[in-house]
């Protein structure tokens, strides 16, 4: 397949490009080519503009392009930065699909489990769940996944990956809490009840490969383990794996101090489980914590 990929030189688009590459023809957008020839395999093609390709040679598109929702405090201009970098690639894709005489095949776009808003712990949360919470993260990926889903049609399907903390030692969440629970400062965060839906890198990007592949997968599919656990449970397992004890709880009101509407992400959260994927025949290699920071970790 000749495949376009944004956002490969992110945590996720890099690890996909490193699967795809021996067996695809990759084209990646990117702000930095030579960040990306740095990064990906020599083979991997870089553009940094949309007109440098057509997509009637597309066999799918891979949507994963956008500014890190927990790097900064949501100020206006950071939350304004947050969907813009969302949706405005994500409308070109679209009208580039939708424009072509002999479209793509497959649109995979990116979304995450903050469309659900958060939820009770008690709340097991599956792709047709319907009682979303209306905040920031809602109103994000409602609007990134409907303009997505604008370019499904008979010809081509669209699936749209609402994605859980992704766990890996290249980056990303794990790789901000690491530091503190390696000198023995960890702890749970605010009530530690709060649910974490997790999915290991490696079952991150086969499950993609899977719905690139799998002509029989269409629409939104939560890209998280089967076996979520709380914030009180992810703290103790991540301290035994690195053999340290976690004994410094990190308050709601410290959280709200540190991070301003942000931590809302780190207070709060959403017991969800991949019911579409196993449903579609997905056999996930890490199923539960333990298996999946030990794989990570040593």
């Amino acid at each position: 397949m000749k495949i376009l990929i944004t956002g490969a030189t992110g945590l996720i688009g890099s690890a996909l490009c490193k699967l795809l590459f021996e067996t695809h023809e990759l084209v990646v957008l990117t702000r930095d080519i030579n960040k990306s020839k740095n990064l990906l395999p020599s083979s991997v093609a870089a553009i940094d503009n949309l007109e440098d390709i057509n997509f009637d040679d597309l066999d799918a598109v891979i949507n994963l392009a956008g500014e890190p929702i927990a790097d900064k405090r949501w100020s206006a201009q950071q939350k304004q930065k947050i969907f813009q970098s969302r949706l405005s690639i994500t409308e070109e894709i679209v009208k580039k699909i939708n424009a072509s005489d002999d479209p793509p095949k497959v649109f995979i776009s990116g979304s995450a489990i903050g469309f659900y808003g958060r939820q009770p712990a008690e709340n097991v949360i599956t792709e047709s769940y319907s009682s979303t919470y209306p905040e920031f993260s809602h109103q994000l990926c409602k609007q990134w996944e409907e303009l997505a889903l604008q370019a499904q049609c008979p010809d081509v399907r669209v699936c749209l990956l609402r994605t859980g903390i992704v766990l890996s030692n290249q980056g990303g969440a794990l790789n901000k809490m690491l530091p503190p629970f390696k000198l023995g400062l960890g702890g749970k965060m605010a009530s530690g009840k709060q649910m974490m839906s997790w999915i290991h890198i490696d079952d991150m990007v086969n499950a993609i490969l899977f719905l690139l592949e799998d002509q029989e997968s269409q629409g939104a599919f939560n890209l998280t383990a089967p076996e979520p656990v709380s914030n009180s449970a992810f703290t103790d397992i991540l301290a035994k794996t690195l053999k340290r004890p976690a004994l410094f709880p990190m308050p709601e009101f410290v959280l709200k101090l540190l991070f301003g509407e942000m931590s809302d992400l780190l207070i709060y959260g959403q017991n969800v489980i991949p019911e579409k994927l196993e449903q579609q025949g997905f056999a996930f290699k890490h199923r539960n914590l333990n298996t999946a920071l030990n794989d990570i970790l040593n």
